[in-house]
């Protein structure tokens, strides 16, 4: 045997078993967003005199607000924020804490010791189950949804339990629908309000039927929030912890990327529970070394100043009044989200006189390489299709256009449903 040969077989049978062990790497199954990946390579060098038009972008269109940029480049440039930032600035958390109070009505907050930083939301997904699962434990979380908190119950032996989003049940989870025996069990209860990809708001009633489960079966609440601020048509952003009890069984997660046009400076918090907050704040400490000061700073000038994400949920409200139009005038069932960048429909049975679908990957594949426009499809809890209004286009014309320009593609077939 050659030592490269040797050497790489030695390698793959080092891998551990949470991510495949020895197998690691030898899947030839392709995943939801490779596929979609692939199919839209492939649709531009089929009809490269047709845009693509990406509807499945998860992240907004615009840079971040001129003056956070200058905050930013203004804290840059001092030599006292070059350092470690470990668990977070003072300032940062007092910011955040006024926040909460100033969007949210969220009081009560103390920024010592019920506020930490995090380098964006997903990192905190991915360390909470560290201060909680033990082999066995159960994390319950929703489908269709982000899955980073139960990959990493599953990476430390947990187990995943998933309640289905229904449209029935107003894409909330029914809590009753758990049973006893997981309830018992669980550990962690993973919420998500405004949802993504559902783009369904909670209501007070729901979070205070959540505080109450909790309580019943001690499960900790983790509700993550980035699109909490990104609301539309009166509705008022709520929060987790604007609920009487909240404080007491859980956390919430807040994130400035979506609601600020700052995915890539990944700063957020975690706040609630001081408990929780100091649990996940040393697993934190030995997973990272803190956010960048200056990127911290930034943020902090940027919860001062909530009337940016208004300005940015009203572009996003118009667009979605735009597709969703443009859809329903074609025979979907398209309905106004009230919070989030996402439009969740579901997909027709097929084309009059022509193919079936079988599933939202299958449509989601149809409109790539027939129309060229990208989603992002779910079949977890009904065959549905995500579309999202962070698409480019600088402009109100511009997104008119680009709306029409879809509708004139969906056109050119009569969908059955």
């Amino acid at each position: 045997m050659s030592v490269e040969r040797y050497q790489e077989t030695y390698i793959q049978q080092q891998f551990a078993d949470r991510i495949g062990g020895a197998n690691y790497g030898k899947d030839t199954a392709i995943y939801k967003f490779e596929k979609i990946k692939r199919a839209k390579a492939a649709a531009r060098l089929e009809r490269p005199d047709l845009d693509l038009i990406d509807m499945g972008v998860g992240e907004p269109d615009d840079m971040a607000d001129a003056n956070i940029v200058a905050k930013l480049a203004e804290e840059a440039a001092k030599p006292e924020n070059r350092g470690y930032a470990d668990n977070g600035i003072p300032e940062f958390k007092v910011a955040a804490a006024h926040y909460l109070q100033q969007v949210f009505q969220v009081d009560g907050i103390d920024p010592a010791t019920e506020i930490v930083h995090s380098i964006g939301s997903k990192p905190a997904l991915a360390m909470l189950p560290t201060c909680f699962i033990n082999p066995g434990d159960i994390t319950i979380m929703t489908v269709p949804g982000y899955p980073v908190l139960g990959t990493h119950t599953q990476y430390l032996g947990g187990i995943v339990y998933t309640v289905a989003l229904t449209e029935e049940n107003h894409f909330l989870p029914d809590l009753a629908s758990i049973p006893e025996h997981i309830a018992l069990k669980a550990k962690l209860l993973y919420l998500n309000y405004p949802n993504n990809p559902t783009g369904a708001c909670a209501t007070r009633e729901f979070f205070t039927e959540v505080v109450a489960w909790a309580r019943k079966y001690n499960v900790i609440v983790i509700h993550d929030a980035p699109y909490s601020a990104l609301t539309y048509d009166g509705v008022r952003p709520l929060s987790f912890l604007s609920v009487p009890g909240a404080k007491d069984v859980g956390v919430e997660l807040h994130s400035l990327s979506k609601s600020y046009n700052m995915t890539g400076w990944r700063i957020g918090f975690v706040a609630g529970n001081s408990l929780i907050v100091k649990a996940f704040s040393d697993v934190k400490d030995n997973n990272d070394s803190g956010q960048f000061i200056a990127i911290q700073k930034a943020a902090a000038y940027g919860l001062a100043h909530p009337e940016i994400t208004e300005a940015i949920a009203a572009k996003y409200s118009r667009r979605h009044d735009l597709l969703v139009g443009a859809l329903s005038e074609l025979g979907f069932k398209a309905t106004k989200p009230q919070g989030s960048f996402f439009l969740y429909v579901a997909i027709p049975k097929g084309i009059e006189g022509g193919r079936s679908f079988v599933s939202a990957e299958d449509f989601s594949q149809y409109l790539i390489r027939e129309k060229l426009i990208s989603t992002v499809p779910w079949d977890d809890a009904g065959h549905y299709v995500r579309f999202s209004v962070t698409f480019e286009a600088h402009g109100i014309e511009k997104e008119q256009a680009v709306i029409a320009e879809i509708k004139r593609r969906l056109s050119e077939v009569k969908f059955r449903f």
